[in-house]
């Protein structure tokens, strides 16, 4: 039954370790248990368990190479739930914080990875010059001008997936959408590669590296020196 189905997803959720988890596993990349339980602050043993659970309920898939188990977001579709649960819930600040954790929300907000494409205002912002220069219309889907541009100046190819080619992905921190899909997750992908952005640490979060706020002025015309790098 449907309410049976929701209420064992919702228990999967219902967990703070677990919660933690998935919301590291949005970077997009496979991670280790023993990275996730120090991420987390729990015990291996304990991971494991939460792991096996997540992956159970479909939300985390698993592969082993050697003594080592990896585990990783199941999809685009397991993060599209990620972040619409958040977008639901609204950015929080507590009372009090530390100067690392403001920085940290800060970088966040700043740009981060949302799965496999960029989010925050970063992720915003080049959805919104995309649109503006009718690459994309206001609902997100990719023209033919926006698919030209796509493939000759970011050797897009086209999908081998039935994967969309493009959607909107509702930003938690932004309260706007941002580009997902097959084309928001090959701009990410050419951003990393091409150096232009840069993660920051082991998380999330990605910053504008000099050589990308040139590139993104001289692709898309988003101002050098905005808000964007840092």
């Amino acid at each position: 039954m449907a309410a049976d189905r929701l209420a064992s997803l919702a228990a999967l959720l219902a967990d703070r370790s677990r919660a933690r988890f998935l919301l590291a596993l949005m970077d997009g990349r496979a991670w280790t248990s023993g990275e996730l339980a120090d991420a987390a602050d729990v015990a291996p043993s304990t991971a494991s368990e939460h792991l096996t659970r997540l992956v159970q309920g479909g939300l985390l898939v698993e592969r082993r190479q050697g003594r080592h188990r990896y585990v990783q977001l199941a999809g685009p579709r397991q993060a599209r739930l990620l972040e619409d649960l958040l977008a639901y819930l609204g950015p929080a600040d507590p009372p009090r914080r530390t100067l690392r954790a403001s920085a940290a929300d800060q970088a966040l907000r700043r740009g981060r990875t949302c799965y496999d494409h960029l989010a925050g205002r970063l992720g915003v912002a080049i959805t919104d010059a995309m649109t503006a220069r009718g690459l994309l219309t206001d609902d997100l889907s990719v023209t033919d001008d926006g698919l030209a541009w796509l493939t000759d100046e970011l050797a897009f190819g086209p999908p081998t997936t039935r994967r969309p080619l493009a959607r909107a992905c509702l930003d938690w921190t932004e309260r706007r959408s941002h580009l997902a899909g097959a084309a928001g997750a090959h701009v990410c992908a050419h951003l990393h590669e091409r150096g232009w952005v840069r993660r920051i640490g082991t998380g999330r979060a990605v910053r504008l590296t000099p050589t990308g706020e040139t590139a993104l002025r001289d692709l898309l015309g988003i101002p050098t020196g905005s808000t964007l790098s840092g």
